[in-house]
């Protein structure tokens, strides 16, 4: 299957009771689940316990790495059902034990007050090197983990906005913008694209609080791992038409990351808001990278 193919696959869960759905990884090669995909399967659980109301936010923590060659249990507790907003718990569940939990609450459409802080004034996707391009100029001068990375077929397509930054690190101010989207058309509906933005939102944004030291979270001499994620929902878009990540890192210390994000739409609206803290543990020597 084409990755786009097989991310809508994997986020078709499969229901085995009343609260309970099952979800499969698609790459068993990996030492450990992606991030992304088990909030985004976590959505898709809680999602499928509720019924005419758009999801508004989530709030998850990882206790245990993922394993990529087993099956993972999501699941839910219907918390409540009120007038205005509905609340779930999702508990994702491998082995027996719990490896994510995330609460996520829904909302019926409002009118309200408005504001938003502008869309920062960046190149914009069409302007900047697509992934050929990143594949033939930067890949070469990558360390071998990261050149993976990027030789490999992704269901989300990153264009970084300051690629020479991006990719030759060097030590500067604690913030990125990448333009990211789905590599291939996606079906309509408003569940499914904040479901891939779920899963695309865990992509780059540790990477914002490494740049400051001139650092990946994928370098060999970091031990990386996302510890918490928040994200909040503000005005519908399409995962497949592009969309700006506008993101900085007000701390790190203690071995661990924070990291900030603002999704765009095209027009310049904001659609989303991420925080994330992070394991970035410099290894010590002579232990091997995973």
């Amino acid at each position: 299957m084409s990755p786009i193919a097989t991310l809508l696959h994997i986020l078709d869960l499969e229901q085995l009771d009343t609260n309970l759905w099952r979800g499969v990884s698609p790459d068993t090669s990996r030492y450990r689940v992606f991030g992304g995909q088990v909030i985004a399967q976590s959505l898709v659980a809680a999602m499928r316990s509720v019924e005419n109301r758009p999801v508004h936010s989530l709030h998850g923590y990882f206790m245990l790495g993922g394993d990529p060659t087993r099956p993972i249990l999501y699941e839910v507790d219907r918390i409540r059902d009120g007038r205005s907003f509905t609340t779930r718990r999702v508990r994702a569940i491998q082995n027996g034990e719990s490896i994510f939990a995330m609460m996520a609450s829904f909302q019926s459409p409002e009118e309200g007050l408005h504001h938003a802080m502008p869309m920062p004034d960046v190149p914009p996707p069409e302007a900047l090197p697509d992934e050929e391009e990143i594949r033939a100029r930067f890949v070469p001068h990558l360390t071998e983990i990261r050149q993976r990375y990027w030789r490999s077929q992704r269901a989300i397509e990153l264009r970084p906005t300051s690629p020479e930054a991006y990719f030759l690190r060097k030590p500067g101010p604690p913030y990125q913008n990448v333009w990211f989207r789905a590599s291939g058309m996606l079906p309509d509906g408003h569940d499914l694209h904040a479901t891939v933005l779920a899963y695309a939102s865990d992509m780059t944004l540790l990477d914002g609080a490494a740049v400051a030291h001139g650092r990946s979270v994928i370098d060999p001499e970091i031990q990386a791992a996302s510890l918490d994620h928040a994200l909040w929902f503000h005005d519908r878009f399409r995962a497949d038409d592009w969309l700006l990540y506008a993101q900085d890192s007000p701390w790190s210390g203690a071995s661990r990351g924070l990291g900030r994000g603002l999704v765009y739409a095209r027009d310049g609206r904001l659609v989303a808001s991420v925080m994330q803290e992070g394991l970035m543990r410099l290894r010590k020597p002579g232990i091997p990278s995973a």
